[in-house]
């Protein structure tokens, strides 16, 4: 019988030996035909395990001790097998031991498949499930797919570490979850209060998650986008997301899906952030399923749809605890200590909510008692008004004005963030890009950093950074960003809406919900001063995006971030765009579920100052189908993008005329991504490369020898990538190499010697590495290697020969909160 020959030398040739062996006794030693043909038999049911393990160890690289037991037991298997054919018929005695050995062999194969093997099968394929998550695959019983940033997490975010006042709320709402009779529950309380602070303390209580074994938590916000809600919670639970025809048959489907995940244990839904005005969004959730509960945050009431809690203000004493936690050093330093009484009428001026508490302590933190007193008389002028929230914003000013105070600078990016939409996460690098040129800020963005440290340590925003094992100020924010509490960006956009709009800094156009402002349809457009300026629309309104562009009159404008939420497959970058002469940041970002066409691209090589642009889930066209030229780019940001090889194809112009100074580009997300366009590689005035979380890119192009001035390479998560080229060893001036994530790398090139001016190293979760070239040894200047335990045991050998050289393992930690 013809029998499927296993690879690899060691096993395949001593698998292959003893079959053969058996196959020749069982025709010859007659004597043992029973035992053989047993034995024969158990070899054919292992060979498909034996195949499969050996493919499984290629896919890891594991070490070659993992196989030596079993191919020991092949090989004395083999031996007896010789000894049994050269047995004299008359030699009972050996004839008796000899089957028992044969019998013994078989039973030792059979067992050690059924337990030991499968078991490290098992632990493999667990080993690769981990490196999946990590390089951010899902997966479930459809197979493994890549987890688009865009359908996001439907897990909630980890509260604040210090809270106050919410022990007795949230042992009221557990007992509310816990009993039959409530399955509808809208949590209600004024902005600033903790609503989803409580709710998100809620969804983390480990009393809840033994009682919920599926707890989902959506953030629905103003500008809600039903099915792309319902899309998202497809994602979570690891199923096929369909295509649905309308919000009617997404609502049905997702009833259904509700219903197949309660069979497995009981359901928690968390909508968070839910506006005044969405009953009939709220309609499409009163599902009647046993065992499945639904929870929401809001400022108002919804008699209508569930039982009522709410949500009071701070006691006085938690008031307290909570201010002097954000206001007053621990060790009681600082200039002078506020008096109690001070302090007091501060915490009484702040109404107990505890938004107002944080930040207004905040600002106070380590300042003179002057400024505590200044900060009272703030607060006191607004004593009249009686609306809560209208006090609310005038607590949230005084921290506002303290901050001019301190740094004008810093309140002016604070700002800035209120061109960002509403409940939606900020990217660190969209705020570095812009601040770069509207505040003349450095261009690696080490002071813009500083600035968001600087507010968000007066809780004026949070900063959530996903990255830990960069040194570079860009690299470590790459992928960071930013959320504010969505009063704070109100008072950023009501700050900048108090001079006449011709005057304004700042013009944010919010079209959400078919509000268009009085001066957008007229036929003669006023001629605006603004220098950042921000549309963002709602899915209801983004049909106008392609045709109904008003000529807006923005000759000082240096940024425009366009914000979509897609429901047409096309848009159309505004003819107004060409008279933006002094343009300098475009940002442009499709917060829907589909990458949208962008067309009127042309519109850009009107731009000579255009400098940076940032294009999120869009298909870029054709651009060099064109002779537009962007001569002043300097950096060009691609996340989420489609069609980026055929976008640079087909060229009437070559790229290193159309991107003459261009110095960084960044590759992020785009997964159809097969090749990098081989005209990159005559941008030889590029800086910085980076490339991550493309998996379908198999390799980089030999000609990126060409990039003489490149300083940083990164080729970050893209799964396909097995080998880096060799014409890398030209690239002199490197300093930073980041192949983190890159799971089939086996080897580095021998070049790599040849990058003496290297000095950082990134290569975690590279399990497929087994070697290094003697080449390492050249690199003198290297100072950091950052990698993983079993890396970091290649390295050990080298380490007395590079003196300069750190091995850092940082603890890996695997957080999917950013998506």
């Amino acid at each position: 019988m013809a029998l499927e020959l296993v690879g690899g030398a060691a096993l395949g040739a001593v698998f292959e030996k003893l079959f053969a062996a058996v196959e020749d006794a069982r025709t010859k030693a007659t004597k043992f035909y029973s035992s053989l043909k047993k034995l024969e038999e158990t070899l054919k049911s292992i060979n498909p395990s034996i195949l499969e393990m050996k493919r499984m160890n290629d896919q890891l690289d594991r070490p070659k001790e993992e196989m030596e037991k079993l191919i020991q037991i092949l090989k004395d298997g083999e031996k007896l097998i010789h000894k049994c054919s050269k047995v004299s018929c008359r030699n009972y005695f050996k004839k008796w031991r000899y089957a028992n050995e044969i019998e013994a062999l078989e039973d030792s194969l059979r067992k050690i498949f059924q337990v030991e093997l499968q078991a490290q099968l098992s632990r493999n394929n667990m080993q690769i499930l981990v490196l999946l998550k990590s390089n951010r695959f899902s997966w479930s019983n459809k197979g493994v797919s890549v987890k688009y940033e865009s359908l996001g997490s439907c897990e909630a975010t980890d509260p604040p570490a210090f809270m106050v006042g919410l022990d007795v709320p949230l042992k009221e709402l557990k007992r509310w979850l816990f009993t039959d009779g409530e399955s509808r529950i809208v949590v209600s309380a004024p902005g600033g209060c903790g609503k989803t602070t409580l709710a998100k303390r809620l969804c983390h209580d480990q009393q809840v998650k033994e009682y919920f074994q599926h707890i989902f938590y959506v953030t629905v916000s103003k500008t809600f986008n039903l099915i792309g809600i319902i899309k998202k919670l497809f994602w979570h639970s690891d199923e096929q997301v369909p295509g649905f025809q309308n919000e009617e048959d997404a609502v049905n489907q997702l009833e259904l899906m509700l219903k197949r995940k309660v069979e497995s244990g009981r359901i928690l839904l968390v909508l968070d952030d839910v506006w005044s005005g969405s009953e009939s969004f709220l309609t499409k959730f009163n599902f009647q399923i046993s065992g499945c509960k639904v929870l929401i945050t809001s400022r108002n009431e919804f008699p209508k749809f569930g039982s009522t809690y709410n949500l009071k203000l701070l006691s006085e004493e938690d008031a307290k605890t909570l201010f002097r936690h954000s206001a007053i050093p621990e060790d009681g330093s600082g200039s002078s200590m506020p008096g109690e009484d001070l302090v007091n009428t501060i915490v009484r001026r702040c109404k107990g909510f505890p938004l107002a508490l944080e930040v207004v302590g905040r600002s106070l933190h380590g300042q003179p008692v002057e400024i505590w007193r200044s900060t009272l008389m703030k607060l006191s002028e607004g004593e009249s008004i009686v609306n809560s929230e209208d006090e609310l914003r005038n607590c949230l000013q005084s921290s506002l004005d303290a901050l001019a105070d301190k740094d004008i600078m810093l309140k002016e990016c604070f700002m800035d963030l209120g061109s960002f939409p509403e409940d939606q996460k900020i990217p660190a690098t969209a705020l570095i890009d812009m601040w770069a040129e509207l505040h003349k800020l450095d261009k690696d963005g080490i002071y813009a950093v500083i600035n968001l440290q600087n507010l968000c340590s007066q809780n004026l925003l949070n900063l959530v950074v996903t990255r830990n094992d960069a040194n570079e100020i860009g690299w470590c924010y790459k992928d960071a960003f930013v959320m504010q509490h969505d009063l704070l960006r109100d008072l950023a956009i009501y700050q900048s809406n108090q001079e006449p709009i011709e005057k304004r800094k700042r013009l944010i156009v919010d079209l959400t919900g078919n509000r268009l402002p009085e001066w957008w349809t007229k036929e003669n457009q006023p001629q605006l001063s603004a220098r950042l300026v921000s549309i963002s629309t709602g899915y209801s309104v983004d049909e106008m995006f392609s045709s109904n562009w008003c000529n807006m009159q923005l000759p000082e404008a240096e940024a425009l971030i366009l914000n979509f939420n897609q429901t047409e497959n096309k848009y159309e970058l505004p003819e107004f765009m060409k008279q933006m002469d002094k343009l300098k940041v475009l940002v442009v970002t499709n917060y829907g579920f589909c990458a949208a066409e962008l067309t009127n691209f042309s519109v850009l090589g009107s731009l000579s100052n255009l400098k940076r642009i940032r294009l999120e889930q869009v298909s870029i066209p054709r651009l060099c189908n064109t002779s537009m030229e962007l001569k002043n780019l300097e950096k060009l940001s691609l996340v989420m993008c489609h069609k980026i090889g055929q976008a640079f194809a087909s060229s009437t112009i070559q790229i290193p005329e159309m991107l003459p100074n261009l110095r960084e580009i960044n590759i992020d997300y785009c997964n159809d991504l097969v090749e990098l366009p081989e005209g990159f590689c005559d941008l030889v005035q590029l800086n910085k490369l980076s490339i991550s979380n493309c998996h379908k890119l198999s390799a980089l192009p030999e000609g990126i020898g060409k990039l003489a001035n490149l300083e940083v390479l990164r080729v970050s998560a893209c799964t396909l990538v097995s080998k880096l080229p060799d014409s890398m060893g030209s690239l002199h001036k490197l300093s930073v190499l980041d192949i983190t994530g890159c799971l089939r790398i086996r080897k580095m090139p021998k070049q790599i010697g040849e990058l003496r001016g290297l000095r950082e190293l990134h290569m975690r979760r590279c399990p497929g590495l087994r070697e290094l070239p003697p080449s390492v040894t050249l690199l003198v200047d290297l100072e950091r290697v950052i990698c993983d335990e079993e890396t970091a045991q290649l390295w050990e050998c080298y380490t007395h020969l590079l003196p300069n050289l750190t091995l850092s393992v940082p603890e890996e930690i695997i957080n999917l909160n950013w998506l």
